[in-house]
């Protein structure tokens, strides 16, 4: 192979990246992930793991992006870490069987899978199930996992990591929730 045709095919492999840490915005990021790559003509998938709100985000796909496919396995309450309930166990087995589906399709250009570490930290995925299907994905596919808590074995294959810390922030003044800033 010559060194043209190594950094054409290095171009086009496709990215394992992973947005974790403590710190507000991890999904926002990889939403501005997928903004960006449906401005480039992309077809992205987008599954959330352990969410069940209508985020912002979420209205603002089904009203203006149609290059963009979302999928949401979860309830709008709290998982209980130690102690999922069986309803939050089949969601995220649920969204993990569409994640395979979706990855193997063949029709995307980015898979988004949100949330997907704290799925695995919280036990409703096994690790080495997730490490499995991010190491066969197809060789072109970006693939972005989000969530704190991602392991070190994720991130030893990833091909970007970043972490998002918690420096300060409003809920700590009292100041609440609301529209546009958290969903």
């Amino acid at each position: 192979m010559s060194v043209m045709e190594s950094t054409a095919t290095m171009a086009k492999r496709g990215l394992v990246m992973v947005i974790t840490g403590n710190g507000k915005g991890k999904t926002t990021a990889a939403f501005g992930q997928a903004l960006r790559a449906v401005g480039q003509g992309y077809r992205v998938c987008i599954i959330q793991f352990m969410k069940g709100r209508k985020y912002g985000e979420v209205l603002a796909i089904e009203k203006h992006l149609p290059g963009i496919t979302f999928y949401q396995f979860g309830l709008d309450s709290f998982v209980m870490r130690d102690n999922p309930a069986p309803v939050d166990v089949e969601l995220a087995r649920q969204g993990f069987e569409k994640a395979k589906e979706v990855i193997g399709s063949g029709e995307y250009n980015m898979v988004i899978l949100d949330e997907i570490n704290v799925a695995v930290d919280f036990n409703l995925i096994p690790e080495e199930e997730m490490l499995s299907l991010t190491r066969s994905k197809p060789a072109e596919l970006d693939l972005l996992l989000t969530g704190r808590y991602a392991s070190d074995k994720l991130k030893e294959i990833a091909d970007l990591v970043s972490e998002v810390t918690e420096i300060k922030h409003h809920y700590n003044a009292g100041i609440k929730d609301r529209a546009g800033i958290e969903y």
